[in-house]
């Protein structure tokens, strides 16, 4: 197991199969020592995370669902690393959106769900630049959809 998985594991988590697209587009593109991972929606366990923040889903419960994105943004790397996740060197950039009403002004505490995740994880090679965007909707009504820019070894 490696040691990016082992972590996982002390804090229960597994990594699940890389999502397949749900569209016209590929899951990721690795150019140099860059892997650029299409955005990830908020499913866990085949179950689709949905909702509105500023409507019918309060800031924790939006934290949880970016927290599975970034889950998945990791499983997605380790599918474009051959398997080894500990290839991974830093985390660089994520772009979250977060399916919001238009007063809804805590987009940053939201997508705060993957960032604490990946630096709980990764220590400082999950310190990385951000974006945290409001959606009036998101696909499947998904309440949170991040991307993520990776640099690896």
């Amino acid at each position: 197991m490696s040691q990016i998985e082992s972590r996982l594991a002390e804090i229960g988590i597994t990594l699940p199969d890389a999502p397949a697209p749900a569209a016209n587009y590929v899951p990721w593109i690795k150019t140099g020592d860059l892997v650029f991972v299409s955005g990830q929606v908020s499913m866990e366990n085949g179950t689709l995370i949905t909702g509105k923040l500023g409507a019918d889903m309060d800031v924790d419960a939006g934290a949880e669902a970016a927290k599975v994105c970034a889950v998945n943004l990791l499983a997605q790397l380790k599918a474009a690393c051959d398997g080894d996740i500990d290839r991974l060197g830093r985390v660089v950039k994520l772009t979250g959106f977060v399916n919001s009403t238009p007063d809804f002004t805590d987009q940053p505490k939201v997508v705060n769900g993957a960032s604490d995740f990946l630096v709980n994880v990764l220590g400082d090679a999950g310190r990385h630049t951000r974006s945290a965007v409001s959606a009036a909707s998101l696909p499947f009504g998904a309440a949170v959809e991040i991307e993520g820019i990776f640099e690896v070894r």
